[in-house]
């Protein structure tokens, strides 16, 4: 099909959820770079929203997917696969948690965190029901955590939404204390609000809320859908906070393109569930378990977390660059991989600009533009996209 077929098809045939996409038919990826039908090349500092964390085409991670393809794809989770323990013991190894399960999307896992925060209060004969979120955040889409996600432009289309959801600000631990009540179960947050604008949380606010929770019985959960998986620069976000959450959830660039999702828990929380409590056909099939276990081991064992630091912080001192020559320029927000610059402009045609120019890139919310590129870009990779970025905002009146 031609460019405007595809196009057309989609307008003809598909739900209008995503309204005007970016105008190019995606053909192929190599490296850190997408081609469209035409042969164009863009740089890709989208990574698929956090997703593509080894890129694309990756010589490790095809060749996994290959053989799991040609092995065995899916059979339920009646049986054991040895790939799934694999992947649970390394998750487990490598993070605060000791018990793991996999759904298929974000919005899966942190929905299985809900349940499992209010079934383990409820299997101690204890009514706590109320998850306190902030404002800003985003869970997903389900209509359990659109409740939890505290930006009412997703929740309006579809009241009356599920109650038992408290919104209060974002890095503000009085209005956390004023909110809880007997019947607080959970508080559940990102470290870094990703949708909301690439909004860190301070170490005091996390550290906090550690605090908080374990005084008053009170499940920490941390949604790291978004962060997880090297994003920061550490396997998990809270590490770069010394936090632990009693449950947090992972998605994204778990699969590195594959669908998969789980969410993590204390001994002590996860045994609340019981059979039957919980379950997912497709969650922790055999080709999701190795592309998650094959993104894993090329992380930890090919030194990317390090690199991701190093190449975040040559990134961040680049953008501050512009920062300093640019008035419009607000802010720069992240960690590792993970950057927002705020603008006191609209960014819409930007992104616009940086896409005829060959640079793909994010907003976050009007007035940021977000950097969520492949943790395997060098900094020739970074130099463009400044380069580009200069070209652009120098149009800017």
């Amino acid at each position: 099909m031609e460019k405007s077929q595809v196009i057309q098809a989609d307008q003809d045939y598909f739900m209008n959820v995503f309204g005007s996409r970016f105008p190019i038919v995606v053909e192929k990826g190599e490296g850190v770079y997408l081609y469209d039908q035409q042969g164009n090349k863009y740089l890709d500092f989208t990574a698929g929203i956090a997703v593509n964390a080894l890129g694309y085409n990756y010589p490790e991670f095809t060749e996994a997917l290959k053989e799991q393809v040609e092995k065995l794809l899916h059979a339920s989770n009646l049986y054991y696969f040895e790939i799934q323990a694999k992947l649970s013991k390394l998750l487990i190894n490598n993070s605060c948690a000791d018990k793991v399960f996999y759904g298929n999307s974000g919005a899966e896992a942190n929905e299985g965190a809900i349940k499992l925060a209010k079934k383990y209060f409820k299997a101690k004969g204890e009514n706590r029901y109320e998850i306190i979120t902030t404002i800003n955040s985003f869970h997903g889409r389900t209509l359990t955590t659109l409740a939890a996600t505290g930006q009412n432009k997703y929740q309006k289309p579809f009241e009356p939404i599920p109650t038992g959801f408290k919104h209060v600000d974002y890095n503000n631990l009085d209005m956390i204390k004023e909110a809880i009540t007997e019947q607080t179960a959970a508080i559940m947050v990102e470290p870094i609000q990703g949708e909301g604008g690439v909004n860190p949380a301070t170490k005091k606010y996390l550290q906090g809320l550690r605090e908080i929770c374990d005084k008053e019985g009170i499940i920490l959960i941390f949604d790291e859908i978004q962060t997880g998986i090297g994003r920061t620069g550490s396997l998990f976000a809270y590490e770069e906070y010394g936090v632990e959450p009693d449950i947090f959830t992972i998605a994204k660039a778990l699969g590195n393109g594959v669908p998969v999702s789980a969410f993590l828990a204390k001994e002590e929380v996860a045994s609340a569930f019981e059979p039957g409590d919980h379950g997912s056909t497709f969650g922790g099939n055999p080709l999701a378990c190795r592309a998650a276990y094959t993104t894993l081991k090329v992380i930890l064992d090919q030194g990317l977390l390090d690199h991701t630091k190093e190449i975040g912080e040559y990134f961040k001192q680049k953008l501050l660059e512009l920062t300093d020559k640019y008035k419009f320029i607000k802010e720069l927000r992240g960690m590792g991989l993970m950057l927002g610059l705020e603008l006191d402009i609209e960014v819409k045609e930007i992104v616009m600009k940086l896409l005829r120019k060959g640079i793909l890139v994010l907003s976050a919310g009007k007035n940021t533009l977000r950097f969520l590129p492949p943790l395997i870009i060098s900094k020739k990779h970074v130099d463009q996209v400044i380069e580009v970025l200069d070209e652009v905002f120098a149009t800017i009146n």
